[in-house]
């Protein structure tokens, strides 16, 4: 009976300690309790690794925070015609193209998608020829992730994707949904996890985090679709070419094996 006395009176003086994280973390960064939930909403801060998901949750008083950075823009490209953009992690298309005056989304990338992004001027001739581009599947795009498990050899995925509409919009694979097609190829494998290509001709909303999924390689991150928590979903848009043009952006640090997995 003393034992379970003293269980109980160890856990109700933990609770009574703990403090929301965004308070804890506006304390140890000096900066404003706005700020530092403006941080957590954005999937910027982690904890041992793992990225905190919700701003009030109760911690621990010494618990330590790793908060990351948003790296700048970069314009890869710009004529006439379009403007290509190293697209960082945590922030929107819509956020992104806000900043440039005159320029119109071409496509767009998940906020935590990193990669080329594409701008075209709306009022153009090239706007109409790019949109359609898209629309008869004339676009190369390949990107650079790192899934859960091992996949050894290049492997095809065409299923087909209808969104599912609820409380959150999801994506899962159906009967009558749109084409899907995916092409996986691996480029290295450690700890249990792979970094691959893919390779996409349709760009359907969540195409490669659903098929990764599916064939039980989720994203490393990309809890929505079952993955593991990590500190941002590991998923890059490396390559795009279409009308004439190609650009390429090189994954981030965060991708490199042997010293950040």
């Amino acid at each position: 009976m003393k034992t379970h006395k003293k269980i109980r009176q160890t856990s109700s003086k933990i609770v009574a300690n703990a403090q929301k994280a965004y308070k804890l973390l506006a304390l140890q960064e000096g900066i404003s309790n706005n700020e530092a939930k403006e941080l957590i909403d954005r999937g910027l801060v982690s904890i041992q690794g793992k990225r905190l998901g919700i701003a009030r949750s109760l911690l621990n008083p010494q618990v330590k925070f790793q908060i990351q950075k948003v790296l700048p823009t970069k314009i890869l490209f710009e004529d006439e015609n379009i403007l290509a953009l190293c697209k960082p992690a945590f922030l929107t298309s819509e956020e992104i193209v806000r900043r440039y005056s005159g320029w119109s989304l071409l496509h767009r990338l998940d906020r935590e998608t990193s990669g080329v992004l594409l701008l075209i001027k709306r009022d153009s001739s090239f706007y109409f020829k790019a949109k359609e581009a898209f629309k008869q599947q004339q676009v190369f795009k390949e990107y650079i992730a790192i899934v859960e498990g091992v996949i050894e050899e290049e492997c095809e995925i065409e299923l087909p994707l209808i969104v599912q509409k609820g409380r959150f919009a999801k994506v899962i694979v159906a009967k009558g949904g749109l084409r899907a097609y995916s092409k996986v190829t691996p480029l290295e494998i450690e700890n249990k996890k792979t970094k691959i290509s893919i390779r996409i001709t349709t760009g359907r909303t969540h195409q490669i985090r659903v098929h990764l999924a599916h064939i039980k390689h989720p994203i490393l991150g990309d809890t929505f679709y079952g993955g593991k928590p990590f500190r941002r979903i590991m998923l890059h848009a490396y390559k795009i070419a279409l009308l004439g043009y190609e650009f390429e952006d090189l994954p981030p640090q965060d991708f490199i094996f042997k010293s950040n997995l």
